[in-house]
């Protein structure tokens, strides 16, 4: 295993599904916890593809479910890793819908998890750090440890006072 920093592109997974009725609720929408396990797979191969080593689902910082998924659309999901820390990566996942009919493609849901790397006694282990290209990558590396400091301070795992990115934000 490298531990030669990557770029998101090197980490990038990309999943398509079709919406059966199998998947729908009785509005014959895509039920959440379907494609909750679609991201959770395609965030997890990102998240592989980054350390090269198994990961396992840390949380689930973020789900937006903007719109609903008829049945019988195309469903896209892109995972990029957005930023590493000692041995946890946050995952960026975009959803995006194909309208079987007429071929429209457009984003309607995003999702944020949480991967960290372990070894094969399931004790975590380092992951390489990653260099943020593109304006969205580096937003997306930049806001990722505002997030990380805040989930840090709800579980009682550090001092407000030591959140100094998210100081940032107010001073």
């Amino acid at each position: 295993m490298s531990h030669k920093s990557k770029t998101p592109s090197e980490t990038v997974a990309v999943s398509t599904e079709i919406v059966l009725p199998n998947d729908t609720n009785t509005l014959g929408n895509l039920m959440g916890g379907r494609l909750l396990h679609w991201m959770d797979i395609t965030a997890a191969i990102a998240a592989h593809r980054h350390c090269g080593r198994v990961v396992v689902t840390a949380s689930v910082n973020n789900v937006s479910f903007n719109q609903p998924i008829k049945l019988g659309e195309i469903v896209t999901l892109q995972a990029k890793v957005s930023r590493a820390f000692t041995s946890s990566m946050e995952v960026f996942i975009d959803v995006w819908i194909e309208n079987n009919t007429t071929g429209e493609k457009k984003k309607c849901n995003e999702a944020i998890y949480t991967f960290v790397a372990v070894d094969q006694l399931g004790n975590p282990i380092n992951v390489p750090a990653l260099t943020p290209e593109s304006e969205e990558e580096k937003q997306r590396f930049d806001s990722a440890l505002r997030r990380r400091q805040l989930a840090l301070i709800l579980t009682g795992k550090m001092k407000p006072e030591e959140a100094t990115e998210l100081k940032k934000l107010f001073m």
